[in-house]
């Protein structure tokens, strides 16, 4: 591999060294990082802000108004705005310079209480990523300016948790992600997340990935089959009933077909209330029939269910250590474009406001970020 890479013999971009490793070798673990990291043959790619992709002023055309998106904050209906979300150009090759940026989609009953983290996280990287925050409609406190939150709030309604009006938000911030055309990948995030790695390994990991990642799986019991309605049939049977976790990441693609969805969302509104829970549901099942063979199985986002019951394990100040943190970021395999590695998430929850201060003072040595 390093002679691989040392053979590179003009100087390219860290994004770049990242997409050529990537159609290579198929790979994005640990090893590779380290690899990029260290070897005194590879490039030096420790401040990789300049070397991702590079950002040009478009020309001024009635096509480049066209291709701003819209406000956060709009004042559109949910009908207008799935409709509006749902265009997608029937041909494939963009007639402009499209860099393509991450959609971060925070769904919060407030603020983002970690913020000051994610600021470390996003600082430098402009133009390569979109914000969108889903907070309950009560929650009227804005944002400073200068924060990258500020005006990224959209135009929410009430959630309740493991109601079906949980999945309307998600399929709102996709939609309102969507009206950005260089959006290329959408991630699921909540209030108690933190990222596990740099900025840059997040995008390299996302833009360069040939799968989506939605857990899906089908589980035997009451907790699974158990809240299958036989009302749902003829368009969802048992045997395409799946289970997974909320926290999804997804391509462009697939995001088009979760909002244009007018087939299985309705059954989902009708037949999967209560004790159903369809955040738990209704992606996992609609991906499985409708996307299937892009999609990994496995979510991005590390959650703790040890300790049993509804809600999976909360982290607070204390729990937050090096060893912890460097833990979550390599503790299990999975597979990745075709090849084993153990950089299996990008995500962890579930964080109290109160570790905000031991996670800014020790995430940005252990994830690399920089100051």
């Amino acid at each position: 591999m390093r002679k691989c890479i040392s053979s590179i013999s003009s100087l390219v971009s860290c994004y770049s060294a990242v997409v050529s490793l990537s159609e290579s070798f198929s790979v994005f673990n640990s090893k590779t990082i380290l690899l990029l990291f260290t070897s005194r043959n590879c490039l030096r790619l420790r401040d990789r802000r300049r070397r991702l992709p590079r950002l040009t002023k478009p020309r001024v055309s009635g096509l480049t108004k066209f291709l701003v998106p819209p406000n956060a904050m709009h004042d559109m209906d949910d009908k207008e705005l799935l409709w509006r979300a749902s265009m997608s150009p029937r041909i494939g090759q963009y007639p402009f310079d499209r860099v393509p940026k991450v959609a971060f989609m925070f769904l919060t009953k407030g603020p983002v209480t970690l913020a000051p983290l994610w600021e470390k996280f996003f600082k430098g990287h402009q133009g390569l990523y979109s914000i969108y925050v889903h907070s309950d409609p009560s929650f009227n406190l804005s944002e400073p300016e200068g924060s990258v939150f500020h005006g990224r709030r959209i135009p929410s309604k009430e959630v309740e948790w493991g109601n079906v009006n949980m999945i309307e938000a998600e399929r709102r911030l996709l939609a309102n992600a969507l009206l950005d055309f260089s959006n290329q990948r959408f991630v699921l995030l909540s209030e108690a997340c933190i990222p596990l790695f740099n900025f840059s390994t997040a995008y390299s990991y996302l833009i360069n990935s040939s799968q989506s990642f939605v857990e899906s799986y089908d589980l035997p019991g009451p907790v699974g089959r158990g809240r299958y309605n036989r009302k749902m049939r003829p368009q969802v049977t048992l045997h395409q009933w799946r289970k997974g976790a909320q926290w999804f990441e997804m391509d462009r693609e697939l995001a088009l077909k979760v909002v244009s969805d007018q087939v299985y969302f309705p059954v989902f509104q009708k037949y999967c209330r209560g004790a159903c829970y369809a955040d738990e549901h209704y992606l996992p099942t609609f991906i499985t029939m409708k996307n299937g063979n892009k999609n990994s199985n496995r979510t991005l986002t590390w959650v703790d269910w040890s300790k049993g019951g509804p809600h999976p394990a909360k982290f607070i100040r204390t729990n937050v250590t090096v060893e912890f943190l460097e833990r979550l970021r390599s503790q299990s395999q999975c597979e990745y474009n075709g090849n084993t590695t153990n950089v299996c998430h990008l995500f962890a929850r579930k964080f109290s406001p109160d570790a905000l201060y031991r996670l800014l003072k020790f995430a940005p040595k252990v994830m690399q970020f920089h100051e």
